[in-house]
């Protein structure tokens, strides 16, 4: 199958506008939308019948469906996933997850959480502020400069102290799109004594999953990036023996009924994201899985290598550590600062009509480009000359 620009059309993406930031907070194809659509008509015809009698476990009604409705969900995302169904529970986006998790640890004054300087601002937030209810301290690790895998995984592990009791790890950065060796990272951890929470928000349906093997106690992620289901959709999974005490955020009527009864009930809420999931990953299978995967990570690595050679800057990340995003370092002329980047992101929109993410680190400023299948090499070229043009002449 041949993706690229024509498949625009699968997607209600303004076609005006070259967009390359899929992984910011994804998008739908239409098809996926006619379905949530669809899902929203059936709530309204009989709501109370759908959201109090068939959504989950405590209020189910078995003569309506076969399973609950957000059960019977999981059951098609948690292979999806390489996980049980009864591991895996719905949430609003990686970030609510990961705070269920933490809120939910026993930290106790004096303990630490490790964080890494590539994680995600959000997450690592929730962090501190658990961290200083609890009178515990979080410590930050700065990761090498020229990544390898070997690199990452000594910087983690070698950073565990004696007060270390969890670790955040993300499967893939956000800002410098890295695909981190999660697992090695875990194992290393693990024989420190250290919990480990993965923050895998972009890696449904960007990367191949089994998330059990990957060792770690629990795991969130979100769906609407590049598994494609509508906004907000997210899970967490949790290890068997990390399951007792999870909570989520929102305390409702599942209260102490087991792991998934009470993510299954946060109170009245739109299922539909959720319950299109299936739908969703039918569209994989139709397209391709393995060739969407595919076709991603080598325009998102050759866009990488054409753009670094066109600004004239470094590139050298591994391509094992890239997934179906690259950043790029941009001419220094345009700025080194937050500030400068936002500034350039912006226009690129206004003037240019581009999106793409930008973002400063240690002093440059770097280019986030997603690769979608309803991108081709020609957007990242309009890239590559609008941020050249306006290097020349800042």
């Amino acid at each position: 199958m041949t993706f690229g620009r024509t498949w625009l059309a699968e997607w209600p993406l303004d076609p005006d506008v070259t967009y390359l930031n899929h992984g910011t907070v994804g998008v739908t194809p239409r098809r996926i939308l006619d379905v949530q659509r669809q899902i929203r008509d059936d709530i309204e015809r009989q709501p109370s019948r759908f959201l109090n009698r068939e959504m989950s476990a405590p209020s189910f009604n078995t003569t309506r469906v076969p399973a609950p409705r957000l059960r019977a969900a999981a059951a098609v995302v948690a292979p999806f996933l390489g996980a049980r169904a009864d591991d895996l529970v719905f949430v609003d986006n990686a970030t609510s997850g990961a705070n269920a998790v933490l809120r939910s640890f026993p930290l106790e004054p004096g303990d630490e959480i490790l964080v890494t300087d590539l994680g995600y601002g959000a997450v690592t937030n929730a962090a501190r502020f658990v961290a200083r209810t609890a009178g515990a301290t979080v410590r930050t690790v700065t990761m090498p400069h020229l990544p390898t895998a070997a690199g990452l995984t000594a910087a983690v592990v070698g950073a565990v102290g004696p007060h270390t009791r969890l670790a955040i790890v993300d499967h893939i950065t956000a800002q410098s799109a890295l695909v981190l060796p999660l697992a090695d990272i875990a194992a290393g951890l693990h024989g420190r004594g250290v919990a480990v929470l993965a923050d895998g928000a972009h890696a449904p349906g960007a990367i191949a999953l089994d998330v059990p093997a990957l060792g770690v106690d629990w795991y969130v992620g979100n769906l609407h990036k590049w598994a494609w289901v509508p906004r907000s959709s997210g899970i967490l999974w949790a290890a068997p023996l990390r399951q007792a005490g999870l909570h989520p955020v929102v305390i409702s009527w599942g209260l102490d009924r087991g792991f998934t009864a009470e993510f299954d009930t946060p109170g009245t809420r739109d299922p539909s994201p959720h319950l299109s999931a299936p739908a969703a990953l039918a569209l994989f299978d139709e397209w391709g899985l393995d060739a969407v995967r595919r076709y991603n990570h080598e325009l998102a690595w050759t866009g990488a290598h054409r753009l670094a050679s066109k600004w004239q800057t470094p590139f050298e990340t591994p391509e094992a550590l890239v997934g179906t995003m690259a950043a790029v370092e941009v001419p220094a002329a345009l700025g080194s600062s937050p500030e400068d980047a936002q500034r350039l992101r912006d226009a690129l929109l206004v003037e240019d009509g581009i999106e793409v993410q930008m973002h400063e680190y240690r002093g440059a400023i770097r280019a986030r480009i997603s690769a979608q299948i309803y991108n081709d090499m020609t957007d990242i070229e309009r890239l590559g000359e609008a941020v050249a043009r306006r290097a020349a002449t800042a």
